[in-house]
């Protein structure tokens, strides 16, 4: 019996990577510098800061700047996060049928919780999540299985009784490092390749695919 389903957040329960654009191209706008595409940086959300920046300025962590680069970013992202940001078509649908189905919900990601409760408290404003695992909630981030095991410990199951699911490689290294079912989503962000290669027990088009699973 399924206990509980818990989403990576970036291309896999939301579809943040407007905001995130918008963030990096409030500072282009600011330095004189046209829009970069969502073509190019929707590719690079699941890799956040590091990667809109590569994307943005061509600046990589070893660069001098790129530490205050990293926080006028972020600070930006902070004031957006919720502008364009919203649930991926179906997702409503699947969260109904996990509560019909008497199973809990909750997010499991390697977004700074600074970041990621704001942002369920806008897309949730019922407060249906039942925990909200950041990339700093614990020492260790995925694809290290701690996360996980820190939210079956805040909903009160074992890790086998719950699903996860991700659009990313190390999503499905998580769960399975910490014995759980997973679910490889197509319409995600897809940083690592291939779903079908990824070895998730299921890979699905959309969010309603799930449901039979409950």
């Amino acid at each position: 019996m399924v206990k509980a389903v818990l989403f990576d957040l970036d291309g896999t329960f939301a579809d943040t990577a407007p905001d995130l654009a918008l963030a990096l191209n409030i500072m282009r706008r600011e330095r004189g510098l046209p829009p970069v595409s969502a073509e190019a940086t929707r590719p690079v959300t699941s890799t956040g800061a590091r990667g809109m920046l590569r994307v943005g300025f061509g600046m990589t962590p070893e660069h001098p700047d790129y530490a205050a680069m990293r926080v006028e970013f972020l600070d930006l992202y902070a004031r957006n996060l919720c502008v364009e940001t919203c649930v991926f078509p179906g997702m409503t649908e699947l969260l109904e049928a996990i509560g019909n189905a008497g199973a809990k919900w909750g997010i499991v990601t390697n977004k700074a919780e600074r970041f990621a409760k704001p942002l369920l408290a806008h897309l949730d404003p019922d407060g249906c999540c039942a925990c909200v695992v950041g990339g700093d909630t614990t020492p260790f981030m995925k694809p290290n299985p701690e996360p996980m095991y820190a939210a079956a410990r805040l909903l009160g199951i074992d890790p086998q009784d719950a699903i996860y699911v991700g659009d990313d490689l190390r999503d499905i290294q998580a769960g399975h490092a910490a014995g759980m079912k997973t679910v490889a989503v197509r319409y995600g962000y897809l940083n690592g390749g291939a779903p079908d290669t990824w070895g998730a027990d299921w890979v699905v088009d959309c969010p309603q695919d799930m449901i039979p699973l409950l």
